[in-house]
């Protein structure tokens, strides 16, 4: 049973999505979605603040919303849509960005990191904008929970910033939203260099697990994987990317790390690898053939996309229009 509680989330639809992706958020929402009232969104605006191939971007949103339907999630009980089929999150960035503070974004260590590897002067306003766009997409929904990794913790405090201030200035209008850190699977780690998070946007195929790739890709990426010096399969801080494997191991069974630990004492690195990707080639093997299953009917998909945008607009409408009239406009 639901508990009347709201929970907003999303996912750009660039890169290919991964394990991590997975682990750390989609797994999760399947779970969550009989306890909360979810938006789960696909934030194609978001993806646009870096240059995207627009048939690319079509078809990478289509594929982001069969992975969630794969995975589990229900457009019966969650509402999934396609952020840019609700202009009021564009409206409300407008009025959040006259509230927000230039010192708050430029603040922002995304930007700054993605700034500082191609440069300001090449950088779009919308980098910048874009955690603005991000308050906007969570308090339209008066989301009450947004389930984060640490990455985009610093975002959501601007979120709750933004919100208290407009409440402040033009009355009680916006909820102020609460992280929802998840401590199992949360942080996936790249396959090469577990001191980076796993990333869709990584130049390097072998870093990551794409959710679509073949069960025996999976396995080569596994065996591949970098370990750490010595032999014992300890999750340790002297071993990051063998606690990286073991962390995986449990997110993808179920088990506790000790569990594990104890499973390959007396046993190799190669010993854990090998099962390791048996164990993700067979547990992603199912979710991979009904996205392409689902991808084989993209009618069906957009008009999922276009009946959870329907429903998406009609919650956002009250909370923008709210807005509007609080700081005079309409």
């Amino acid at each position: 049973m639901q508990s009347g509680r709201r929970v907003f989330s999303g996912i750009q639809p660039s890169g290919n999505l991964h394990l991590g992706n997975y682990l750390g958020a989609i797994n999760n929402w399947v779970r969550q979605q009989e306890e909360y009232d979810n938006f789960f969104c696909i934030v194609d605006l978001h993806a646009l603040t870096v240059p995207q191939d627009p048939k690319e971007l079509r078809a990478k949103t289509r594929e982001v919303a069969a992975l969630y339907l794969a995975a589990g999630i229900d457009p019966e009980r969650c509402v999934i849509f396609r952020q840019s089929q609700v202009p009021e999150h564009a409206e409300l960035t407008w009025l959040l960005n006259c509230v927000a503070r230039f010192g708050e974004l430029s603040r922002m260590t995304q930007f700054k990191d993605k700034a500082q590897r191609g440069g300001t002067e090449t950088a779009s306003v919308a980098l910048f904008d874009y955690p603005v766009l991000m308050a906007a997409d969570i308090l339209l929904y008066n989301a009450h929970s947004v389930p984060v990794g640490e990455d985009q913790r610093q975002h959501l405090e601007l979120t709750r910033t933004l919100a208290r201030r407009f409440n402040h200035l033009y009355g009680e209008t916006f909820v102020v939203p609460e992280p929802m850190i998840l401590e199992t699977g949360a942080r996936v780690m790249a396959l090469d260099d577990p001191e980076a998070k796993m990333s869709k946007s990584s130049p390097s195929p072998g870093s990551y697990i794409a959710l679509l790739d073949e069960p025996e890709t999976v396995r080569r990426k596994v065996r591949r994987a970098k370990t750490d010096s010595g032999s014992e399969v300890k999750a340790i801080l002297e071993k990051p990317a063998i606690t990286n494997l073991l962390d995986i191991y449990a997110g993808m069974t179920g088990r506790s790390v000790p569990e594990i630990e104890e499973r390959y004492a007396g046993k190799g690195y190669g010993d854990l690898k090998k099962d390791l990707g048996e164990v993700v080639a067979e547990g992603l093997l199912p979710l991979r053939e009904r996205a392409l299953e689902l991808l084989d009917d993209p009618a069906e998909l957009d008009g999922i996309l276009e009946d959870g945008a329907e429903r998406a607009r009609a919650a956002a409408r009250p909370t923008l229009a709210s807005a509007r009239t609080r700081m005079g406009l309409g």
